[in-house]
């Protein structure tokens, strides 16, 4: 298994005169969270395999300012997301591909009305895009007899529509798909949103990743998929407060798919 990752970045192809055809946003959970970094290398890891063009901010990116405007500072969001803009529009950046639905969501939706027009793709669309076009191959029979559940990411799913891509890449494995009785548009949040990663729960009965993370077992799964890093951590919490992480495996479907190429 080569470890050997090839991430140019944008400054690099800059002097070189070349126009990646996608911009690869890594995301401030791609960046520093140490779980989140495998989502990032195991993404990288299905570029290098279907020879796609791409290239990262590096140095260079910072936060989206998503979370700054869930929590209410709106001058903060700006402030990010107009230094991210310039930066975006100097490189003269048409498409960015993205692991995270809150950057995702953010670049898309928001981004436009302070001058930044983008063709936004979550990974899991572009991974669909790849295996549809026969770039990337991969053995089908890796999860053969296993049971998968997948989480819907709120800003993937309720807030820009997208149920299908994630479904149809694990579709393409061999592995038993199974739906939680709250899924695609009735989906629970996994507790992360809106910035409440960063603060303790309200008082309540359950925290809501507990509840959310019962949702999924329920199913009686393998593995927990999602397409999310801030999903990741909060189901991955589920799964240890039920300790039942010797039993249950929290995935990205970009590992489940590197994983599956063997990469």
């Amino acid at each position: 298994m080569s470890e050997s990752l090839v991430v140019p970045t944008m400054a690099e192809m800059m002097a070189q005169g070349k126009q990646p055809e996608i911009l690869f946003w890594v995301g401030s959970a791609g960046s520093y969270d140490d779980r989140a970094k495998k989502i990032t290398r195991a993404f990288v890891k299905i570029l290098n395999a279907a020879q796609v063009d791409f290239a990262v901010l590096g140095t260079e990116e910072s936060a989206t300012g998503d979370v700054a405007k869930r929590a209410g500072n709106e001058f903060l969001f700006q402030m990010q997301a107009m230094m991210n803009i310039e930066i975006l529009n100097a490189y003269e950046i048409k498409k960015i591909v993205t692991c995270d639905p809150h950057s995702f969501n953010c670049l898309k939706n928001e981004y436009p009305g302070l001058g930044g027009n983008y063709e936004v793709i979550h990974h899991t669309q572009f991974i669909n895009e790849l295996i549809n076009e026969g770039k990337l191959k991969f053995s089908e029979n890796t999860y053969k007899g296993k049971r998968i559940t997948f989480h819907d990411p709120c800003y993937l799913g309720r807030a820009n529509k997208i149920y299908n891509a994630p479904r149809e890449v694990l579709q393409k494995t061999t592995a038993t798909i199974v739906e939680m009785k709250r899924h695609k548009s009735t989906a629970l949040c996994c507790g992360a949103g809106g910035a409440q990663m960063f603060k303790e729960p309200e008082k309540g009965d359950m925290d809501i990743n507990v509840l959310r993370t019962k949702d999924a077992m329920e199913t009686n799964p393998n593995i927990i998929a999602t397409g999310c890093p801030y999903c990741n951590t909060m189901l991955t919490d589920g799964v240890k407060f039920s300790h039942k992480e010797n039993e249950i495996q929290v995935l990205d479907i970009a590992e489940l798919i590197a994983k599956a190429q063997d990469l």
